[in-house]
């Protein structure tokens, strides 16, 4: 006797048994590090994979010092961008936090901070990663 097995068993299954469906970032330019933070830790903590797939900036670039590396890989479209952290000054001028700066930066793997650093460093204008150089840092997505 042949038993049918409905596609939303399977599915309950997959979801009961663990398996983490990939996060994609597709278009995020960053905000909150507080929630950035929260997010990215409760990722790591599900063994959840995460796939950049367009826009990763500011914030959402703590997904890098967070999530294992191995649990991310890059796409095509995938552009990181990184400045330091900052605050809005008198007339809207930047101001530099350098001590959080510098701690964000101690958080990312040490090829980041390399790259940062071949840069210039960071500061309030936004530099970006992508293409062949993100794809010598972190695994292209199958």
């Amino acid at each position: 006797m042949v038993k049918c097995i409905s596609l939303s068993a399977v599915l309950l299954v997959l979801a009961v048994s663990g398996v983490p469906d990939a996060l994609r970032i597709t278009n995020d330019t960053g905000g909150n590090i507080g929630l950035y933070v929260s997010r990215f830790e409760a990722v790591k903590a599900k063994r959840q994979n995460v796939v950049i797939d367009g826009k990763c900036f500011s914030a959402c670039t703590l997904v890098l010092a967070i999530v294992p590396q191995k649990q991310i890989c890059v796409t095509d479209n995938a552009v990181l961008g990184f400045h330091a952290a900052w605050r809005p000054g008198f007339l809207g001028f930047k101001i530099l936090n350098e001590p959080a700066t510098y701690a964000m930066t101690q958080m990312y793997p040490d090829s980041i901070r390399r790259w940062i650093a071949s840069k210039g460093g960071l500061n309030t204008e936004m530099i970006y990663l992508s293409g062949t150089e993100l794809e010598a840092i972190y695994l292209p997505c199958k």
